[in-house]
């Protein structure tokens, strides 16, 4: 079976690893540090604080941006539900926004349209590792005087125009589970520009700490620990390399793929660096086979594909029991009834792309013949 994702663990992940265990020092201290001042040049941004998971860095960023009862976020309704549930925590209230269909990120417009006088931000969430529309975000967070966090948790390493992401808005979020295109099992981090922001949220990780046992404002544990930072810098090294392994994969995926009718291929916007984290394709309707029907099809014979998102955050039961209703978002809708996400991740062979790309075809001339 060709996985969906594979994480790649080498040699040298276990020697950092390995040091840090015989060290003895496997709680926050200068591997961490270390990782961080590593991570913060990577990206081109002046401060990278590390903390527990990707979910832990939303709700840092949002704290150390003061939002709380009263403000609304707005936020894609087609991402993971963590980027809506982070405003939640805050006692804000999401406000969604639907996508282009284009790349699957939310829609510049719409954000327009949802814009209110309680409006103290916008997430832009880099889905599927394509760069939102920073441009045109960033014009619209500056006209209007709203703080513009970049949810760049499957965006490792993405660029436009050769600047990456995490360090184009106000403060950004990268997550760092086991299937990211840098893992450290679980892990998150915190970019920013801003001594201010980067203060607030070390302070805010380690139990609301100015200095050892002095506490000037309510915190948490929202550290890293060494052996995880250990593992990111090792990732982090290969972090490139596999990324463009990716981009190999997915080009020779399109190649493929683009032959078969009724199979929409991912799209890259002029001057973007995509990193791949899902290949996404849409099945139209006028495909034989359901998206569904072809999921379960292609994993009878060896291929495992994955829905994501299969159904759009304003329609999940916590939103709509919060009363929102179902059909702001149409096309958040009509992508979660469409898109399949293929295996694309730099363990792949071009033997398994190959692979692949002849299994869908099989898969769809079974179904036009049948």
């Amino acid at each position: 079976m060709i996985r969906i994702s594979k994480p790649i663990i080498g040699e040298e992940e276990e020697r950092r690893v390995l040091e840090v265990l015989r060290s003895g020092w496997l709680a926050h201290g200068p591997v961490v540090e270390e990782f961080e001042k590593r991570f913060a040049e990577y990206i081109g941004v002046d401060h990278a604080i590390a903390v527990v998971n990707g979910t832990a860095a939303l709700d840092l960023a949002l704290k150390a941006l003061g939002i709380g009862p009263g403000d609304e976020v707005i936020v894609p309704s087609f991402t993971f539900i963590a980027t809506a549930n982070t405003v939640l925590m805050q006692g804000a209230r999401p406000v969604f926004a639907d996508i282009e269909l284009e790349t699957y990120n939310i829609d510049p417009d719409d954000v327009l349209n949802k814009i209110t006088s309680r409006t103290r931000a916008i997430i832009a969430v880099h889905l599927y590792g394509h760069p939102a529309n920073m441009d045109v975000l960033s014009e619209i967070a500056e006209d209007y005087h709203l703080y513009l966090v970049e949810d760049a948790a499957q965006a490792h390493g993405a660029a436009i125009r050769g600047r990456r992401v995490g360090g184009i808005g106000d403060i950004a979020a990268f997550s760092f589970y086991a299937t990211k295109n840098l893992t450290t099992g679980e892990g998150g981090m915190v970019t920013t520009n801003s001594p201010a922001l980067a203060y607030r949220v070390s302070m805010l990780r380690n139990h609301g700490q100015e200095a050892k046992y002095h506490h000037v404002t309510l915190g948490g544990n929202y550290r890293m620990t060494s052996i995880q930072a250990a593992m990111g810098l090792a990732q982090l090294e290969k972090l490139d390399r596999l990324n463009e392994a990716r981009q190999r994969n997915a080009e020779r995926l399109t190649r493929g793929l683009s032959r078969i009718k009724g199979i929409r291929t991912p799209t890259v916007k002029p001057g973007y660096t995509h990193v791949w984290h899902q290949y996404v394709v849409w099945v139209d309707d006028d495909y034989p086979l359901t998206r569904d029907q072809l999921r379960e099809k292609l994993k009878e014979k060896g291929v495992e594909a994955a829905v994501h998102y299969p159904q759009p955050i304003h329609l999940q039961p916590l939103y709509r029991s919060l009363g929102y209703p179902p059909n702001i978002c149409p096309n958040s809708v009509e992508a979660s009834r469409h898109v399949l996400s293929l295996p694309v991740h730099p363990g792949l062979s071009e033997e398994d792309v190959d692979f692949i790309v002849n299994v869908v075809m099989e898969v769809t001339e079974e179904a036009e013949s049948g």
